[in-house]
């Protein structure tokens, strides 16, 4: 749909209601939740630790005393335990204001993402179990596990036991397609099982924006001389390639673009039907600079910018060709490795967060 001159509405709302692309929040913050449902058409949003410790941090009035509630209920839990209730309240809380949107849609939007423990991304039966374990707080979770080797198994698995999954620790095209291959399995091993039929509402996580950061380190140790503005198109040229494949394929998965970096992160993608998962305050930059919610899915990637990538920038063809990497170097693909360490660090920082609240320094 063309959008007139004369549609004052927010960009991203014209986008939600007028086209297949549906937008996430990329928080839980509830505050920030609100709005972006109520005033930029949000049918989705993410917990994680690094989230959590940004609410926590940011609503000290809430979130100390509460802790201090729970250190008081459970006794003998640590700071982690504590730090991962915490967690779990934000994202049942989150889950209740997208309830609408779940039942409007049947259960393919209306979900919260709860990113399992990146401290398990070596134990395949600990995710699995995670996985199931956070799939009961509320009826529309939607599970993170990592598209590394283990993860993509533990991903088949869980699906298969019918949790509703959302890849994470994705970069590239080889990762979705895989991802994508291990839903399906999945899903037709539950239906020669005879197990019951549901909207999973599954979605593989491609994030653009952290592979293009990849590329630019990559550009800035190999001392590569190329136009810095083509590294802005990295991600977006994934993403597009991977719909494209998930549409032709007919996988009853979606694409989700995560961890903006520039606004083609959302825009070249709008028609698509794909999720866009921006930070709020990137749906506030969008809406406040009234950028055209146009169908520009469709529309590739110059292919001049795609072959200067290719040519000077070896990585960035194992991130789009779809056999540009095996599962067995998922795990030590640079974005995998910087990323892993990060969700690592956000949970040893939740973890000290806690400890400051219960144990104050003097």
């Amino acid at each position: 749909m063309t959008t007139t001159a004369t549609d004052t509405r927010p960009s991203t709302l014209r986008a939600a209601h007028d086209t297949p692309t549906s937008l996430w929040n990329d928080s839980a913050d509830p505050r920030e939740l609100s709005r972006s449902i109520a005033e930029f058409g949000a049918v989705g949003a993410t917990c994680n630790p690094v989230i959590a410790y940004t609410c926590i941090k940011n609503d000290p009035e809430t979130w100390v005393p509460r802790i201090r509630q729970l250190a008081d209920e459970f006794p003998t839990a640590g700071e982690s335990e504590l730090g991962w209730k915490a967690v779990e309240e934000l994202s049942i809380g989150a889950a209740q204001l997208l309830e609408p949107a779940f039942e409007a849609s049947g259960g393919r939007n209306g979900r919260l993402s709860m990113q399992t423990d990146p401290r398990f991304h070596r134990d395949k039966d600990a995710l699995v179990a995670q996985a199931i374990y956070f799939s009961g707080l509320a009826r529309n979770i939607i599970v993170k596990i990592p598209a590394t080797k283990l993860g993509i198994e533990a991903i088949e698995e869980a699906v298969y036991r019918g949790v509703s999954i959302n890849a994470t620790v994705s970069f590239t095209v080889a990762q979705a397609v895989a991802v994508a291959q291990a839903m399906e399995r999945a899903l037709d091993r539950r239906a020669a099982d005879g197990l019951p039929e549901k909207e999973f509402g599954n979605v593989v996580t491609i994030m653009g924006g952290r592979l293009d950061d990849w590329l630019k380190a990559v550009v800035k140790r190999d001392r590569i001389m190329i136009d810095p503005g083509y590294l802005e198109w990295a991600g977006v040229a994934a993403l597009k390639k991977a719909h494209h494949l998930f549409t032709a394929r007919g996988y009853r998965a979606r694409v989700l673009s995560a961890a903006f970096r520039n606004h083609l992160q959302w825009s070249e993608l709008v028609g698509g039907d794909l999720v866009v998962s921006p930070p709020f305050q990137w749906q506030v930059d969008i809406n406040a600079a009234a950028l055209p919610a146009e169908n520009r899915i469709d529309v590739p990637v110059d292919p001049e910018i795609i072959q200067i990538l290719r040519d000077k920038v070896p990585e960035f063809s194992r991130s789009y060709d779809e056999d540009g990497m095996t599962p067995d170097e998922f795990d030590r693909f640079g974005a995998t490795v910087t990323t892993l360490r990060q969700f690592l660090d956000a949970d040893a920082q939740l973890d000290a967060l806690v400890r400051d609240i219960l144990v104050p320094a003097v």
